[in-house]
This record gives C-alpha cells, sequence and structure tokens, in this order.
C-alpha cells in the first residue's frame, strides 16, 4: 500500500513534483550551455573565424538535435516503456529480456557507458562553472591566470560533494528544485538580452541552416562538428532513468519550459558571437567562454554563483543516478554485491561508499589530468552516444513485444540510429584527445559485468538439484534424534533453485554429511529477482509437515533483500496462523516470543582443482570468486549483522575432469 501512494503520488501534477523534477531531472542537460558553443568555438579556430551563416547553422544544430533525440525520442516515445513506472536502460532490459538472450549485451554495455558518463560529468560541468571567476577582476587581482587555481578550488568543491554523501542529502535536495528554477529562468534572461539586439538569428529554427553548416566552408571540423553539438543532449538519458522518481507527467510539463530556456540562452551566445567577434579585445583573448561572456557585468558574479550552484546540482544528480544504476546491476546479478546504506528515509535514496570513492578517485584524476575544461569538452560525450544506441535497440524490441507493427518499429530503429551513429562517429574523434579516459572505464565496467553474468550461467549450467520430498524422513529422523545436538531452533539456508519443490544438493550435503544439523525447524529461503521494481511477494511450501519450509521471496529489482526482517515477518504470521508450532523459550528478556534463535547459513562455492572448464571459463570463474573477496559479505547483504550467520565454504566442480584410476597391485607370495 505505501509502495503504491508513493506511485501515485509522483504521477500526479503538483507544485512539489515540478520543483523536484527541475531539480533531479535536468541537472545534466541544464548545464549544457556552460560548454557547448565554447566547445564549437574552440574547435573552430576561435571567435574571429565564424561567420553569420556558421552561427545560422550551430545554433539551427542545436535545436534539431534537442529536438530529435531529447525531445521526439526521450520525451514522447521511451518515457511510454516504463516498467511500473520506473525508468531507465536496466528497467528497460527487464521489460524485454525474455525476447532474447542476447539483450543482455545492450543493457550491459549501455549501463557501463552511461556510469562512465557519471564519472565525467561532475568534472566537466564544476569545472566549466568555476572557470567564469578568472573573468572577474578581483579574482585575477589576487590570484592571476594560473589555471591551477582554479583546478585547486574543482577539486576543494568536488571533494566535499563526495564527502556529504554518506549523510544523506534530504535538505540539500530541498533546495534542488528551487535553485534549477533560479537557474532555468536566469539561462532565459541572459538570452533574451543578447537576442534582443539580434532576433533576426530566429531563423536558425529552419532545418536547412544545419544541413548547410554541415558542408559549409566556414565549418573547419565539417562533419566532427557535431562532436561538439552532441553535447546539448548529454542529459537526454537521464529523463528516462528518473523516471520513476518525479513521473511522466511532471516530465511532460516541465520539458518544454526547460527547453526554451535552453534555447533561449543558446541563441542570446549566438548573437554575442556575432556581436564581438569584429572586436579586436576578444581576437586575442583565449579561453573564450560565450556563456560567462554574454552576461552584463552587473550580474556577472551572480551568474557565477548559480552556475557553480547548477554544476553542483548536476553533479549531485549524476552521483545519486551512479549508486541507483549500480545497484539496479546488482540485484539483477550484473555486478558484484556491495555494502548499500539507506542515509534517510526517502524511498530510492540510497549510499554505496565502494562507489563513492571510486567516482571521487576518477573525477580528481580527470580534473587533474585535463586541467581545464576545453581539454575535457574534447574527452566528453563519447560514452553517452553508446548509450543512446543501445537504449535505442532495447526500445525497437519493446515495442515489437507491445505488438507495435514492424514496419514502424523499424523506422523508429533506423531513423534515430542514423542520428546516433552519426554523432558516434564524429565523436570518434575524441577517442585520440582523451575520450580514451571515458572508454577505458566503460570497458572495466563492462568486462566486470561480463564476469558476473558468464559466471552465473556456467554455475547454473553444472548446478545439482534434488527435489525436498526424497529427504523429508531423514530431516524429521535427524529433528527428534536425542543422539544429535541441537544445531539451532532455526536454521535458515539460502537457496538458488527456481523450482519450490526443490533443493541444490549442496544444502541436504551440509545438512546430513558435514556433522547432521539438528534444528526445529528447517527453513530453505530463494531470492528471487523480478522484473517488476517494487514487487514484495512471497510463496510458502510446508510438504504438509510444521518443520520444513521451502520459501520463495519474490522481490522487485529495486527492492532491499533485508532478509532478516522478511523471514521474521513470514515467520510471526505462520506461527499466528498455527502453520507451525511456537517454540518454548525458558530463557529470554523479551515477552510472549513465539520463536526461538535464527542461525542462518550461507554456502560460499570455491573452484574445485577437479574442474573441467575451458581455460577462459576457468579464468572467469576464479576471477569473479576473487572479486567477491573485497565486496560486501552475505552478512552485510541480507541485513544479517547482528543475526548468528554461518558461512560454508565448500568445493565446486564443474564439469568432467579426466581422474586418474589407481590399479591395486598386490605382492606376490611363494607357493611351496
Amino acid at each position: 500500500m505505501e509502495l503504491q501512494s508513493k506511485k501515485s503520488s509522483i504521477s500526479k501534477l503538483t507544485l512539489g513534483g515540478i520543483l523536484v523534477t527541475l531539480g533531479v531531472v535536468y541537472g545534466d542537460i541544464g548545464t549544457s550551455p556552460l560548454y557547448v558553443m565554447k566547445s564549437v568555438l574552440f574547435g573552430n579556430g576561435g571567435i574571429q573565424t565564424v561567420s553569420e551563416d556558421f552561427i545560422l547553422g550551430t545554433l539551427s544544430l542545436v535545436f534539431w538535435t534537442l529536438t530529435i533525440l531529447t525531445s521526439i525520442k526521450y520525451v514522447f516515445i521511451t518515457l511510454k516503456a516504463d516498467n511500473n513506472g520506473e525508468g531507465g536502460i536496466f528497467s528497460l532490459f527487464t521489460l524485454v529480456r525474455s525476447r532474447a538472450r542476447w539483450l543482455i549485451l545492450p543493457a550491459m554495455i549501455g549501463g557501463s557507458a552511461l556510469l562512465a558518463d557519471g564519472m565525467l560529468t561532475p568534472a566537466v560541468t564544476v569545472t566549466s562553472a568555476v572557470e567564469g571567476l578568472k573573468l572577474l577582476p578581483v579574482f585575477h587581482n589576487l590570484f592571476g591566470d594560473d589555471q591551477k587555481n582554479i583546478v585547486i578550488l574543482v577539486i576543494f568543491i568536488i571533494c566535499l560533494l563526495f564527502f556529504i554523501q554518506h549523510i544523506g542529502t534530504d535538505f540539500i535536495g530541498r533546495l534542488f528544485g528551487p535553485i534549477m528554477f533560479l537557474w532555468f529562468c536566469s539561462l532565459a534572461l541572459f538570452g533574451i538580452i543578447n537576442l534582443a539586439e539580434n532576433p533576426f538569428l530566429l531563423r536558425a529554427l529552419s532545418p536547412h541552416y544545419a544541413i548547410k553548416t554541415l558542408f559549409s566552408d566556414d565549418n573547419k571540423l565539417g562533419f566532427f562538428i557535431l562532436g561538439s553539438i552532441f553535447l546539448c543532449s548529454t542529459g537526454a538519458e537521464a529523463l528516462y532513468s528518473d523516471l520513476g522518481h518525479v513521473g511522466r507527467k511532471n516530465i511532460y510539463f516541465t520539458w518544454p519550459f526547460v527547453k526554451v530556456c535552453l534555447l533561449l540562452n543558446y541563441f542570446g551566445q549566438g548573437a554575442w558571437i556575432l556581436s564581438a567577434k569584429n572586436n579586436p579585445a576578444f581576437a586575442l583573448t583565449e579561453d573564450i567562454n560565450p556563456f560567462y561572456q554574454m552576461i552584463p557585468n552587473s550580474m556577472l558574479i551572480y551568474g557565477i554563483v548559480i552556475s557553480t550552484l547548477a554544476a553542483i546540482i548536476a553533479s549531485q544528480a549524476l552521483i545519486s543516478g551512479s549508486f541507483t544504476l549500480v545497484s539496479e546491476a546488482i540485484k539483477l546479478n550484473l555486478f558484484p554485491r556491495l555494502h548499500t546504506i539507506y542515509p534517510s528515509p526517502l524511498k530510492g535514496q540510497l549510499y554505496i561508499p565502494a562507489i563513492n570513492r571510486i567516482l571521487w578517485i576518477v573525477c580528481i584524476g580527470i580534473v587533474l589530468y585535463f586541467q581545464s575544461s576545453e581539454k575535457m569538452e574534447s574527452a566528453y560525450g563519447l560514452a553517452i552516444t553508446v548509450t543512446m544506441l543501445m537504449t535505442t535497440i532495447l526500445l525497437y524490441n519493446y515495442m515489437l513485444k507491445k505488438k507495435t507493427p514492424i514496419i514502424l518499429a523499424t523506422i523508429m530503429l533506423v531513423f534515430f540510429m542514423s542520428f546516433e551513429i552519426s554523432f558516434f562517429i564524429a565523436n570518434i574523434i575524441k577517442f585520440f584527445h582523451g575520450g580514451f579516459v571515458a572508454i577505458i572505464i566503460a570497458a572495466t565496467i563492462l568486462f566486470v559485468m561480463y564476469l558476473w553474468d558468464r559466471a552465473h550461467i556456467i554455475r547454473m549450467r553444472y548446478q545439482e538439484y534434488v527435489p525436498i520430498e526424497k529427504y523429508l524422513s531423514q530431516l524429521s529422523q535427524l529433528r527428534h534424534d536425542p543422539e544429535v545436538p541441537k544445531y539451532a531452533s532455526n536454521l535458515v539456508c539460502l537457496s538458488k533453485c527456481p523450482d519450490p519443490k526443490q533443493i541444490e544438493r549442496k544444502i541436504l550435503y551440509f545438512l546430513f554429511d558435514k556433522r547432521p544439523k539438528k534444528a526445529d525447524v528447517y527453513w530453505f529461503v530463494d531470492v528471487i529477482v523480478t522484473d517488476e521494481p517494487y514487487q514484495a511477494e512471497y510463496t510458502i511450501d510446508k510438504f504438509n509437515t510444521d518443520h520444513i519450509v521451502k520459501i520463495q521471496l519474490k522481490l522487485g529489482f529495486r527492492i532491499d533483500q533485508n532478509l532478516n526482517v522478511f523471514l521474521r515477518q513470514i515467520s510471526t504470521e505462520l506461527v499466528k496462523n498455527k502453520e507451525i508450532e511456537p517454540q518454548s523459550n525458558t530463557y529470554s528478556i523479551i515477552p510472549n516470543r513465539k520463536l526461538g534463535d535464527f542461525r542462518f547459513v550461507f554456502i560460499q562455492e570455491v573452484l574445485s582443482h577437479e574442474t573441467s572448464l575451458s581455460a577462459w571459463d576457468s579464468f572467469v570463474f576464479n576471477t569473479k570468486l576473487f572479486i567477491q573477496k573485497f565486496t560486501a559479505s552475505p552478512t552485510n547483504w541480507f541485513g544479517l549483522d547482528t543475526s548468528d550467520v554461518y558461512i560454508e565454504k565448500v568445493p565446486m566442480i564443474i564439469g568432467h575432469s579426466n581422474r586418474v584410476v589407481l590399479k591395486r597391485v598386490d605382492g606376490k607370495t611363494d607357493k611351496k
């Protein structure tokens, strides 16, 4: 009921929902005016090389990129592909994975690229915002033009940003919406002030200028100018990823306002460039940023402050988004289990310390390596084009699953992929200008996802299951055997068996053969991650007994797997319904306690030397087991820190090895 009320509240169009949407969804795409036109000028040789036709073409390319990729693809089409109100590439994958096994590949590639983009964005946005300080005479007189001072300040802000993650962002979150609303209004105001001097630039709304500029001699980069233009849409994926946080209606309502503010600012920057290109003062100026240059001097300090706040908000949104993305990957068995903390009571807000440390180190490394925003922009955008391509592939399969006519689905696929492949090719040149950093990060994440998925396939292929009913009499006999000491009142074994009537053979081996484990009630628990994000259900089979319980927990991929809490709830309900007998507790400080102690058993697999696998599969499995040593233990992951937990390591024999059979040779004796 609580989840349903939450979903209904975010689906409603309210003032609070609108402000939250502005603060959560549009941070990345909303800060793109800080660097898009600056990147275009930098790639074209500076302000003195531009012409009016070139600016018209650039603005036309920006307008149509935002319209086609963001408005049409994401807002009007992709947002409809929701998984019970949830969005994002992994939510989309859960909707289509039943169609074909290979669809996990675009999901892993897209998720890896999105995480890599999340590591670059804080460095790019914060650096671009802070560099505006160089235009202030006071800052210039105190610190000069030394870029190292900017780098130090950027590192300080980034360190502060990552430090506050562990305490939660409730208070800051309340400020996000109003600040971003003020930011977008400021974008529109700065743009209108400059556009009023040259309103004829609105001609750029015609696609004629965009096509003409791609083949114009004024465009020094030619087709590769699309690498800079693409930066205006880098936050489009966030509109879909944050669907579950704000609801579709709020995005539909706010996007037109955001788009108009962005376009007014871009057009205002274009007007300023044309008015300043013949000014000798700017001809010799390096690091020209039209965004800051077009702001009236009396409002410059305000512009720098609001830009820095917007950059911090954009970075915060991407950091939080990275936590959510990793959490979903873990639940889908595509990533190692990592210790997760929930610093606030708000649904969906989580903190993963290991990911926070990695993001922090990588962001600092990027700032130190590139030093300036110009060099970061030269590397930015390559990874996110890959995510957009993968989303299009999954979206095509979703449309087919929904019985969309194959002609319409194919038209959608070809139309958007033609644009996205063009942007991808244009961004390839960034690989040699620092884009390799994002690719290396994405490839590393993808490799880890591949390891987890491949190892799971190998393990499931050779997993041996047995029917529980065959061992009911043995379990009952063990339960009443007076010669065997009691191991636990309630013995809980975590299983991974899709069949509710079966169990892994290794669990029974642990119960019977490795010193018999006597208990009053044997609990076998399967945790099944479902495609519905917030499903929380369970089924029970007691095999006509009151001491053997097989539970299947069906949890959505966004539900915390708090096994201790769930099992206490289920066991209490069973006692209340008289499905299992209450257990006497002579020694207890808890009044009216109905059940005794619970002991949880986890069986960890270690690859046996007798295993016969290919060299690659053996490498995959051993690498996964090695990484697992540094990730969250089952105790932490299932919320059992205060419970009695036993971890049993068993050798895992996969495949069939060629064993050498010894032949007995008895010594010969002399016969008389």
